[in-house]
C-alpha cells in the first residue's frame, strides 16, 4: 500500500463532514464520566449512532493524561478478508475526514514474530480500527499509530505481539470490540453481562465466538493483563436497542478500561 490510507466507512459509520464529525465525537465525550486513567482500554465499533455514546465512556478516562500518550496500539478483528495471523500495515499513514495519523515504523524484532505479517487487503476496508480514530483524534490530538488486524490466530499470539509493544505510560492498547450480536434485547443482556464477568475476571478461556466479534483480540489483552497486574473496570455497558436500535435484534457494545492495581 505505501501512503496514505483512506478512509473506508466515513460517510457510512460516522460522517464524513470534518465540522458535523469532530461535533459528534465531542457531544458524546461531554457525556462521559469521570474515572482513573487507563493503560488499555476496550472499546465498540458499530455506527457512531449505535456504539459512540458507548465508546466515548472510555476515551473520556485519557483526558488526564492526554499528553502523555504518543502512541497507540489499535487491535481489532477482520470483518472482511480471512487470513492467518495478525496483519500489519505498509501505508506510512491513516487518513479520516480530522486528518491523516502517522504510522510507526515496525521494529525488526516485532517482524520476526512467525504470526505477524504485511497484508494491507486486511486493512484497507476494515472498520473495526478506522472507527476508533476519530475519538483518539478528539482527545489525543497527535500520535503514532500501530494498526493491526487480527486474522485466524490465537489469543496468546495476540498476547505475546502486545508483551512486545507495551512499554510505559507513553503507550496506549486499544482493543475493539463489539459483544453479542442479533439476539433479542434480554438475551443480548444476559449474554453480555456474562461476557463482561468474564473480562473483569481477567479469564480468556471463557470467552467463545458468539460472545465478542474481537474474541481474538479480547483474549490477548486479558492474558497480558493478568501477567501484569492490571484491574478492569465495566465502564458502560449497553447494546443498540439501548441507543438507536430496535429492541428484538440488537449487538451488544461494552467499553472497559484497563489499569494498575490499585494499592489502595
Amino acid at each position: 500500500m505505501g501512503g496514505v490510507r483512506t478512509a473506508a466507512v466515513a460517510g457510512l459509520f460516522y460522517p464524513d463532514a470534518p465540522a458535523e464529525l469532530r461535533a459528534m465525537v465531542d457531544d458524546y465525550l461531554g457525556q462521559a464520566g469521570e474515572g482513573r486513567p487507563p493503560k488499555a482500554i476496550v472499546a465498540p465499533h458499530a455506527g457512531f449512532v449505535y456504539s459512540g455514546p458507548v465508546a466515548a465512556s472510555v476515551y473520556h478516562r485519557l483526558t488526564p493524561v492526554a499528553d502523555r500518550i504518543s502512541r497507540v496500539v489499535l487491535v481489532g478483528p477482520s470483518h472482511r478478508v480471512a487470513f492467518r495471523g495478525l496483519a500489519l500495515s505498509s501505508a506510512q499513514s491513516f487518513q479520516t475526514p480530522l486528518g491523516e495519523i502517522p504510522l510507526e515504523q515496525v521494529s525488526d524484532e516485532l517482524l520476526r514474530l512467525p504470526q505477524l505479517s504485511v497484508n494491507d487487503m486486511a486493512h484497507a476496508q476494515e472498520h473495526s480500527l478506522e472507527v476508533q480514530l476519530p475519538f483518539l483524534q478528539r482527545v489525543l490530538g497527535e500520535f503514532r499509530l500501530l494498526p493491526i488486524v487480527v486474522g485466524d490466530a490465537s489469543g496468546a499470539e495476540v498476547a505475546e505481539v502486545l508483551e512486545q509493544v507495551w512499554d510505559g505510560e507513553e503507550t496506549l492498547i486499544v482493543i475493539s470490540s463489539d459483544l453479542s450480536h442479533y439476539h433479542d434485547y434480554l438475551t443480548a443482556q444476559q449474554m453480555d453481562r456474562t461476557t463482561s464477568d468474564a473480562i473483569l475476571a481477567l479469564q480468556p478461556e471463557r470467552l467463545h465466538y458468539e460472545d465478542a466479534c474481537g474474541r481474538i483480540p479480547l483474549q490477548g489483552l486479558l492474558e497480558v493483563a493478568q501477567r501484569k497486574g492490571l484491574d478492569g473496570e465495566l465502564v458502560d455497558l449497553r447494546n443498540s436497542g439501548d441507543t438507536a436500535g430496535l429492541k428484538d435484534r440488537v449487538v451488544g457494545y461494552g467499553a472497559y478500561a484497563f489499569a494498575v492495581h490499585s494499592q489502595q
